[in-house]
């Protein structure tokens, strides 16, 4: 017998009995994302790596340590599974032109892929759903992404499992006398900091305040705060997101160590948080990234969006949400050869009227194909 081949490790199968929860999921969020004019866009998995080395940053973690890149062998091309969405809509935006006609709402959903350690809540191939505005460069934005997010957890049931913190990183300028600052901070340090740390400080000083690490936590609470570098502009849009987000009833926490993986944010930054999830809290984030568009090769146009990973929302609603009802309404039991030929028909007319009707298949007695219709979950057995 041949040896039995199994899934690539941190690549995971999802079943029909989890499936259920994975469906619930997606068709709550795509009603509500359409709900908020969001269109849906798809995107190849497949891109060429340059577009993610020159959007997500040379010195982040993703394009140093976890991209999946290989040169194609027939015709050199260097290529990366995407490790997120973000790159490729605007990619695509920009090669199909479609800020042309003006502002673009629009939303994806599919599989992403990073090479980490895989643990429960991180896996080598992911999901995320997200959305991505591209046009607009208010505030106004900032806070409907947010009102949306939270309306989502309420209709999931996990609101009150989540908490939003955002944060500013300013205009370039800004984080560019900030990253002076922490440089200087860091470097009057330089026997206290770990190994990415040491490491960053010359590449990306920024991303030593997302350290884990809890012998750095100390040296980290001690660091110039990039909101005491915002000019009068970075400031004022911060401060009328939060007015808004009062406006709409949306609690939050003003975070000043906030930043994220990715090296094309500005302005707005955030994160749905839990603690209910361990290590891998962050179920949500997202922010504005206003130079990106320019950056990977279109005209300048300001954007805001975010992700959120679909395996740790699933978490969350397996723990807090009762679980989804059962797909099937009736269970056709049939037996001897006349019964069998209407069974199918019978069925039929049944999925016709828009009732979920399974047949069963395969023979045996009453008693076999009623502990067939019990097992599943149908409300009603025709018999």
């Amino acid at each position: 017998m041949a040896e039995a081949l199994r899934a690539v490790r941190g690549m995971n199968d999802i079943l029909p009995d989890e499936a259920r929860l994975w469906q619930r999921f997606e068709d709550t969020t795509r009603t509500l994302l359409e709900r908020y004019g969001y269109r849906n866009i798809r995107t190849p998995l497949l891109e060429h790596t340059a577009l993610f080395r020159r959007s997500i940053g040379e010195a982040t973690d993703i394009v140093e340590k976890e991209m999946y890149s290989f040169q194609d062998e027939l015709n050199g091309e260097h290529l990366t599974l995407r490790p997120e969405c973000t790159a490729s809509t605007v990619r695509a935006v920009i090669e199909h032109n479609l800020l042309y006609n003006g502002p673009q709402r629009l939303w994806y959903v599919g599989p992403m892929f990073r090479h980490e350690r895989p643990q429960k809540g991180r896996y080598r191939q992911f999901h995320q759903i997200g959305a991505e505005a591209l046009g607009y460069p208010g505030p106004d934005v900032d806070a409907e992404q947010l009102l949306f997010c939270a309306r989502l957890w309420r209709d999931l049931g996990i609101a009150g499992a989540v908490r939003l913190e955002i944060n500013s990183l300013g205009a370039a300028d800004e984080r560019a006398a900030h990253r002076a600052a922490l440089i200087e901070h860091f470097a009057a340090h330089r026997d206290a900091l770990d190994a990415d740390s040491t490491r960053r400080l010359v590449t990306n000083p920024l991303r030593i305040l997302d350290s884990k690490n809890p012998a750095m936590q100390g040296l980290i609470e001690a660091a110039p705060r990039l909101l005491d570098h915002l000019g009068d502009a970075s400031r004022a849009h911060f401060e009328a997101l939060q007015s808004m987000l009062r406006e709409g009833g949306l609690a939050f926490t003003i975070n000043p160590r906030l930043v994220r993986g990715l090296d094309y944010y500005n302005l707005t930054v955030y994160e749905w948080v839990t603690d209910r999830l361990g290590a891998q809290g962050t179920i949500c984030g997202g922010g504005r990234y206003d130079g990106l568009v320019e950056q990977i090769g279109g005209k300048p146009a300001p954007a805001a969006g975010f992700a959120m990973g679909v395996e740790r929302v699933l978490a969350l609603m397996a723990e807090m949400a009762p679980a989804p009802a059962a797909q099937t309404d009736v269970y056709v039991v049939h037996q001897g050869e006349q019964a069998s030929r209407l069974a199918l028909p019978v069925a039929e007319q049944l999925r016709d009227a828009g009732i979920a009707a399974v047949m069963h298949a395969g023979g045996g007695g009453f008693k076999a194909q009623m502990r067939r219709a019990d097992a599943s979950g149908a409300m009603f057995a025709v018999i």
